[in-house]
Formats: C-alpha cells, sequence, structure tokens
C-alpha cells in the first residue's frame, strides 16, 4: 500500500522537548507555586515512564510528597501546576530554547511538496504543540497537519494505542497507508498497537529502549530523506 500520511510524535522526536523544555518548565512551576520539588534530568529520565504530565506530577507526589497527594484539592492544585508550566514550557519555546531536531523540518518541507497528510499524534498539550510548530516553522505551520490529536481528548495516553486510533479515524486513511515517527517505548506500542508503521528516532532519555517492530531505529533523522521513508514502509507492507 501507497504510503500517504506521515504522523508525527512532539515530544523527543519533533524537538528535545523533554530535557530542554517540559523539565525546566516544570520545575519553573514548582518554584512558583512554593513547592520544594526538583527535577534534575537524571530523575526525569525515570519519570518519562509515566505518560503525561498531571500523570508524572502525581506519581511523583505519591512517592516523594505523600501529603500533597492527599489534600482534598490535590488534583486541581496538579491541573495548575500543569497549567503553569505549559506557560513557561511556551516562554522557553518563544526564547528560541527548543529547536527542532535534526532533520524534522527538511523531512516536513519534502512530504508537504510530494502531497503527503501530515499529522500529530501526541500526549502534550494543544498550546505546547501549536507553539513548538509556530516558533520553530512559521506562524502557518499548525495548518500543515490536517489532524492534530494532542492532550486528553483520549483517556487512555500512550503506550495506549488510542490516540492512534482517534488520529486515523479523522484521517481517513488505512493504518498501513501511514508511517509513524516515534523515540520512546511507549510510543512505538502505541502506534503499533493501532497498526501503523514506525520508524523510531531515540533521544538521550530513550536510547535502550525497547523497539521491537520498528521498521528502523535511527539516531535522528539528518540524513535520512523522504524517499529512504518510503522504501522501508514498501518494504514493509508490500506496496
Amino acid at each position: 500500500m501507497k504510503l500517504s500520511a506521515i504522523i508525527f510524535d512532539v515530544d523527543g522526536t519533533l524537538a528535545d522537548t523533554e530535557r530542554d523544555g517540559h523539565r525546566p518548565a516544570f520545575n519553573a512551576a514548582f518554584l512558583e507555586a512554593g513547592l520544594a520539588w526538583n527535577w534534575d534530568e537524571a530523575l526525569y529520565g525515570e519519570l518519562l515512564a509515566v505518560t503525561g504530565g498531571k500523570e508524572r506530577m502525581a506519581f511523583y507526589a505519591e512517592r516523594h510528597d505523600p501529603a500533597f497527594l492527599a489534600a482534598p484539592d490535590a488534583q486541581e492544585r496538579i491541573a495548575q501546576l500543569h497549567k503553569a508550566k505549559t506557560r513557561h514550557f511556551v516562554r522557553l519555546l518563544e526564547a528560541g530554547a527548543i529547536p527542532l531536531r535534526p532533520g524534522i523540518k527538511e523531512l516536513i518541507a519534502e512530504a508537504r511538496a510530494e502531497g503527503l497528510t501530515l499529522a500529530i499524534a501526541t500526549t502534550t498539550t494543544p498550546e505546547n504543540v501549536t507553539a513548538l510548530l509556530r516558533h520553530n516553522l512559521g506562524a502557518e505551520a499548525e495548518r500543515w497537519f490536517e489532524v492534530i490529536g494532542a492532550g486528553d481528548i483520549v483517556p487512555a495516553k500512550k503506550p495506549a494505542p488510542d490516540i492512534y486510533h482517534w488520529v486515523l479515524e479523522r484521517l481517513g486513511v488505512p493504518a498501513t497507508a501511514c508511517l509513524a515517527v516515534e523515540d520512546s517505548g511507549a510510543g512505538i506500542k502505541a502506534s503499533l498497537g493501532a497498526g501503523v508503521p514506525t520508524v523510531v528516532t531515540v533521544n538521550d532519555y530513550t536510547r535502550g529502549q525497547d523497539f521491537s517492530g520498528a521498521l528502523t531505529v535511527l539516531p535522528d533523522l539528518s540524513g535520512t530523506d523522504l524517499s529512504a521513508l518510503k522504501k522501508l514502509h514498501a518494504g514493509h507492507v508490500g506496496a
């Protein structure tokens, strides 16, 4: 089946947002709220086993600050912390602190030139996605993506395949006509769980995770053009 759409993950795939964006933004939100929480790079790497920012904070509090989680307004405070984190994340983007990963801009441009459909499947918030695209690709970049599946629009986050099913339903194309670009073990479980052939680009946090079933595992997309990805896809689905 011919490749007709590319579905991108965001955090760790389009940009190194986890280490350089979300982690310092979380810490800024904690400091602003008067919390003694601080997530260094090693700890944050462990916390990434939990998908979703609000879920990650609850997981951390359960183990390191149970009194916080026992408070009757704990979930409301977590939601407010997450909003503050998003604000700090956008500020970092505006400052140019979170560039796209190598090869991403070129692949998007090549895919658009060849008429492929672009989509996003991520657990990060829609605001984060919009800000990342706008500050790295321009004001019109959000419109380049036919479907953006982000945030809490599905009940179960990655590694559940729900976000991919949601995106595929709105794209109206078979899973095998798509190619997912992911960076993590949870991400590829989600994409493959929905039947989408997947290419993985690892980063410092995900290197060494289980990527069984990936078409290929790369350090990044530099030097990998669309024709190479099409060949991988065709070899997998028998186009």
